[in-house]
């Protein structure tokens, strides 16, 4: 059984579909979730789900705290749904290639310090993109540098703004973040 840990920092929708996703596969748990904002709401709703999670500070992950909590719970892998810090390199080395982000744009473009959410779809809109998508890739110490696993992509037309575009985003996250997720950790120790 691989267990994952999830990162999040906000609503959860992601995290709360990787949870639904997970519930019932016999080889992949999600075992906790760490939240790096106290009053998240997706703490409340990870509650009734019967998913460990618990609030973590910057000095938290910073200090290796975090890293000591994930392996102690015997983690395989950590996803980040909606988490905004910077990895440090006490996690990165300590889950090498085992730490899962998904970025709203198709990277290497809208990528970097500062580009999430809404400020990468503004920008997409603002350059008149004809597609967009979703980025899955590893963690390395760079924001959004690490080695792409997969990308799903999405047609834009001229009306397309940032909220439109954002809609289109959301629906390929909760589509396609879990599947390349059990993907992934199914077949990535066998490389």
């Amino acid at each position: 059984m691989q267990k994952i840990a999830i990162f999040a920092s906000g609503n959860g929708s992601n995290a709360l579909n990787l949870i639904n996703y997970f519930a019932e596969n016999s080889q992949i748990e999600v075992a906790l979730l760490a939240c790096n904002k106290q009053n998240a709401p997706v703490l409340e709703k990870v509650k009734r789900l019967n998913v460990l999670s618990f609030y973590f500070s910057k000095e938290d992950l910073n200090n290796g705290n975090l890293r000591d909590k994930l392996i102690s719970e015997g983690i395989d892998y950590i996803v980040l749904a909606g988490f905004l810090w910077l990895i440090p390199s006490n996690l990165v080395e300590a889950f090498p290639d085992k730490i899962i982000n998904i970025h709203p744009a198709l990277l290497p473009k809208y990528g970097g310090k500062g580009m999430y959410g809404k400020h990468v779809h503004a920008a997409v809109a603002q350059n008149n993109e004809q597609e967009t998508g979703i980025t899955v890739h590893f963690v390395n110490n760079n924001y959004d540098e690490g080695q792409i696993i997969e990308q799903v992509s999405v047609p834009l037309n001229k009306e397309d703004d940032a909220a439109t575009i954002e809609q289109k985003v959301r629906v390929l996250e909760l589509a396609h973040f879990p599947r390349i997720i059990e993907k992934t950790l199914l077949t990535h120790d066998e490389v």
